[in-house]
């Protein structure tokens, strides 16, 4: 499955807001620094989609705010 996410670094609170069926709102705690949002981001997709880490892979959009993530 692939979705498309909008990431919002430096939030108060990591949080994760279905806006339709494919696009998503993340909002992560970590700075986008070195792929620390990156991983914050993969981290809390892990947990709402309840998959391991490992299936969950950016498919572009590495350095933006605009994400295509594909969850196997």
């Amino acid at each position: 499955m692939r979705i498309f996410v909008t990431v919002k670094p430096n939030a108060p609170k990591t949080s994760i807001e279905q806006i339709d069926h494919y696009h998503y709102r993340i909002a992560v705690r970590e700075p986008p620094i070195r792929g620390k949002a990156n991983a914050a981001v993969i981290h809390a997709c892990a947990d709402y989609f309840h998959v391991p880490q490992s299936s969950i892979h950016i498919v572009s959009g590495y350095t933006s705010r605009n994400k295509i993530l594909d969850i196997a």
